[in-house]
């Protein structure tokens, strides 16, 4: 069986056993989006929203990108911003970073990611050139990392 066709197997066994537990679940999901918050998190597959603030489907509104970047001229960071406050009136915004990023480490190097990735982590590095004095002061590599995720997320 290859990967695809057993991902696809693992979600039609969840729906079933969804439906199974709950015969009404799906229709009552297709009317419930009444999310409190806008969570904007990294894209590492390692940091699921729903997984780690123990919410259910329609409590929260994810968006997902590398290094969870929110940057003036993403319009499809806009677009989810926009959609969540003004029509499904999210009340809070979060930036959720995490220690181990490996965006934020990529960005700390000066290897060459080629185009893309390169001119998606300049945000980082200009995050980077801001804090400089302090994020040079810290020795400790793992340790500079970890403030420059929390500068970042700043």
């Amino acid at each position: 069986m290859s990967p695809i066709e057993k991902l696809l197997l693992e979600n039609k066994a969840w729906a079933n056993e969804i439906k199974a537990d709950d015969p009404g679940y799906f229709e009552r999901l297709s009317h419930l989006q009444t999310p409190k918050f806008l969570w904007i998190g990294c894209s590492d597959s390692r940091v699921p929203a729903d997984k780690i603030t123990g919410t259910q489907p329609g409590e929260i509104f994810v968006h997902r990108n590398i290094a969870n970047l929110v940057i003036h001229t993403d319009v499809n960071l806009l677009s989810v911003l926009d959609y969540a406050v003004n029509h499904l009136k999210v009340e809070h915004v979060i930036v959720c970073g995490h220690y181990g990023c490996g965006g934020v480490k990529a960005a700390m190097t000066n290897h060459d990611f080629k185009y893309v990735l390169n001119m998606w982590l300049r945000n980082i590095k200009d995050v980077y050139r801001l804090y400089s004095d302090e994020l040079d002061s810290i020795r400790d590599e793992e340790q500079r990392a970890d403030r420059l995720v929390e500068l970042n997320v700043k």
